[in-house]
């Protein structure tokens, strides 16, 4: 029979601030189910997420603050 092996995690350092999810989702307009896989995926690194979103072309928004 054959045995399937877990991978093992490895861990990552943090490069940057991290991110909170809430963050990074608003700051890119992304919805929660968007937000947590890419969090899952790369990790609350905010110099890992900010390329990531450069690599896929998605600036971030921009929220006008009215005075």
């Amino acid at each position: 029979m054959t045995q399937i092996r877990e991978t093992a995690r490895r861990s990552r350092t943090v490069r940057g601030r991290p991110y909170s999810l809430h963050e990074f989702a608003e700051k890119y307009g992304l919805d929660d189910d968007q937000a947590k896989n890419l969090f899952k995926r790369f990790g609350p690194s905010s110099i890992e997420l900010d390329l990531l979103m450069a690599a896929k072309r998605r600036p971030p928004v921009r929220l006008e603050h009215v005075f």
